[in-house]
């Protein structure tokens, strides 16, 4: 699957930039997994590291679902790839692991959080609260975090296919 990535809108409204900017990370780290087997996708960086692209893949899907679903709208359907026992299950992959799977759930969860986005403003309060102030969030506040999210992972997801195939870019 081919991903095009559509530079954010120089002069738009405030709401657009920021929905635009999230889409281009997004997009970006889908460019980054261009053209790659699940094998290379689920290679780990640098030893012993876990991180791989697979891996950084999954762990969007868990960020967008605990955003936009569990703290803007208070739904909860639990994790996708992590538990209690495994705190950190997207990065464990196995053989049965597949790029495919990985990227519906992280689709499917973008999904949700246009979906569930659309009915807040940007000074809308969440329905959940941070853990560290007991105060709600604001969507904007959530769109600016989840830039900066995928913003560093997609350093991460840089370097990690540097490394698999010596492709480099922006």
């Amino acid at each position: 699957m081919t991903t095009e990535r559509r530079e954010p809108a120089q002069n738009a409204d405030e709401r657009t930039m920021l929905e635009g900017w999230l889409d281009y990370h997004r997009q970006t780290l889908a460019v980054k997994c261009q053209d790659l087997t699940d094998e290379q996708l689920r290679t780990a960086s640098v030893p012993p590291s876990e991180l791989s692209l697979m891996g950084l893949v999954r762990h969007m899907a868990e960020v967008e679902r605990n955003w936009f679903r569990k703290v803007l709208t208070g739904d909860d359907p639990g994790p996708i790839h992590y538990s209690k026992e495994d705190p950190d299950g997207e990065f464990h992959l196995t053989e049965a692991d597949t790029w495919q799977d990985a990227h519906d759930g992280w689709q499917t969860e973008i999904g949700i959080a246009r979906r569930n986005a659309a009915g807040f403003g940007l000074d809308d309060l969440s329905t959940g609260r941070s853990r560290f102030s007991d105060e709600p969030f604001s969507l904007r506040w959530i769109y600016t975090h989840m830039i900066e999210e995928y913003a560093r992972h997609n350093g991460h997801a840089d370097l990690i296919r540097e490394r698999i195939d010596g492709v480099t870019g922006d």
